[in-house]
């Protein structure tokens, strides 16, 4: 007895998966400079500081008080704006794999369509809707079409030929949205983790003023336990920001895997009811 195929008919997104590995590579050290720059050059800008003095002088404005965090800050300055630069181009990349129109919509009318029995028209829809789903969807119908036409095979085994093409196509969409969010997620403890180091670099340098000096320089102290702040500040701020875009794309990322199991089920059951008896 023959063997039901395996080969999926959707094509390896080689292409795509490069381009967000090169994306990630070139982000992550651009925003460090970036933010280095901002912090050299904006935030330590004389203007900021009472006297014009950086090094002694008190910050007179907030991007003076940013400053005096010290050289830690602005490398949570550069996690934060990861966070954001990699949660808009997740934003853009699930939208465009969710399609044109609504998912909930394009799976009702595919839903109807293999109901009536038109898989041509379920194909055209897919056309219509693009985007991840539609190709997975797609993918199925072409294999529901060529095991119409294979003589070789029972509807058991054709059946699971579609199903197997299904998972095999899901298997390569779902990749593509998957990336950089693993980025995102290691944000999330890096950016605690960062703060709480500047943290303690700000109490440790504030304890030292105290221990060295007769009596405590009120200026110097403020400053260390400023810098201890300004840290634990964009550290939370930078992990809050994480958690919260890693979970609104992993939310997003789960509807589509369950718009997907749930039409290729439909997709299946149409399949095996409308063949059985042949």
């Amino acid at each position: 007895m023959a063997n039901a195929p395996t080969k999926p008919t959707t094509p390896v997104k080689k292409e795509s998966s490069s381009a967000s590995g090169m994306f990630a590579s070139l982000t992550i050290p651009i925003c460090l400079i970036v933010t280095t720059c901002i912090f050299i050059f904006i935030l330590g800008d004389p203007s900021h500081f009472k006297g014009g003095d950086v090094e002694h002088g008190y910050p007179s404005d907030i991007f003076g008080t940013v400053h005096s965090g010290g050289v830690i800050v602005p490398v949570i300055m550069g996690f934060l704006l990861m966070v954001i630069v990699f949660s808009i181009e997740r934003f853009i990349v699930i939208n465009k794999a969710s399609g044109t129109g609504s998912v909930d919509g394009f799976v009702r009318k595919i839903q109807a369509l293999l109901n009536a029995g038109n898989i041509a028209g379920a194909s055209a829809e897919c056309d219509k809707q693009k985007g991840s789903v539609a190709n997975v969807i797609k993918s199925a119908l072409k294999k529901y079409g060529e095991m119409e036409a294979e003589p070789n095979l029972d509807v058991d085994q054709k059946t699971l030929a579609i199903q197997k093409d299904i998972e095999e196509a899901t298997a390569l969409e779902m990749p593509m949205l998957e990336q950089n969010l693993t980025i995102i997620a290691t944000l999330v403890s890096i950016g605690t983790l960062t703060g709480l180091l500047g943290t303690v670099v700000g109490m440790i340098k504030a304890f030292s003023s105290l221990a060295t000096a007769g009596v405590p320089n009120q200026v110097e102290l403020s400053s260390h336990i400023s810098e201890a702040l300004i840290n634990t500040a964009f550290g939370i701020s930078t992990s809050a920001i994480s958690i919260v875009m890693y979970n609104v794309f992993t939310s997003k990322i789960d509807k589509l895997t369950y718009a997907i199991d749930e039409t290729g089920f439909s997709i299946v059951q149409t399949f095996a009811s409308s063949h059985k008896n042949k």
